[in-house]
């Protein structure tokens, strides 16, 4: 079965930095597309970033020049960097990604901006 296992969140300060992991149990080069979404509370699931696996990135407009997607293939994990940190990035992060058989969402890591 596969599993998507995001981790990195956490509290940190405006203008602060995090950093966030997707670990598949599975070679991601598998996958056709990874890519990042996240939730605020009472809001919907909104598209952050993608890494498609033979393209480039793509990023949310919200997020652009401050997040960076990225990935390990050795290590199986596709990474989020978010810099300059806003209040308005408080949200559930979701790792997601799809292959020809179905679609994949992890358990989510919550980040938290505030002072």
């Amino acid at each position: 079965q596969v599993q998507l296992v995001e981790s990195g969140g956490g509290l940190v300060q405006p203008g602060g930095s995090l950093r966030l992991s997707c670990a598949a149990s599975i070679s991601i080069l598998s996958f056709n597309n990874m890519r990042w979404y996240r939730q605020a509370p009472g809001k919907q699931r909104d598209f952050v970033a993608a890494m498609p696996r033979g393209g480039s990135t793509v990023h949310a407009e919200s997020v652009k020049g401050r997040f960076t997607v990225s990935r390990d293939n050795a290590k199986n994990t596709v990474y989020l960097q978010m810099n300059s940190l806003k209040p308005e990035d408080t949200a559930v992060y979701y790792c997601n990604a799809d292959n020809t058989v179905n679609t994949y969402w992890g358990q989510g890591t919550q980040v938290t901006v505030s002072s």
